[in-house]
């Protein structure tokens, strides 16, 4: 049980951390912030892009943080998982640093694996909302 409880804790501070840097990147996207849309520029991509990544990115993060859905929140890490390939791949076939979307990738990873843990035990899950509960 007391591995269970900390493989959550694990999940809930990885996923947090990760939707908390999505989020942030959304609405810096959405508002077009100047030093985003210069290095999307030095990326070659047109500044509109930044409309569809920014709202595609909010909408990852509510299907993650959501419980309801295990297909909607396994769409949102695939998603996550495809943008990070493309970015991560943006900035190196441009010479440029790929580091913290790799460290991006490595948390979304970590949360992805927790959460794949806790799946596979959900009685345990059960017993430990029962038992918080009680």
């Amino acid at each position: 049980m007391k591995i269970m409880k900390y493989r959550k804790i694990g999940y809930w501070t990885l996923t947090i951390i990760f939707a908390g840097m999505m989020l942030l990147s959304s609405f810096l996207y959405l508002t077009h912030n100047p030093a985003l849309v210069k290095g999307l520029q030095s990326l070659g991509y047109p500044e509109y892009l930044l409309n569809i990544l920014g709202t595609a990115k909010l909408l990852g993060v509510i299907a993650l943080l959501q419980t309801r859905s295990v297909a909607l929140k396994e769409w949102a890490y695939a998603g996550f998982t495809f943008n990070l390939i493309g970015a991560a791949w943006s900035h190196l076939a441009e010479g440029q640093p790929a580091t913290m979307v790799m460290v991006l990738f490595f948390v979304l990873l970590g949360s992805y694996i927790l959460n794949k843990k806790l799946q596979a035990h959900p009685e345990a899950n059960a017993a430990s909302v029962k038992h918080q509960l009680a």
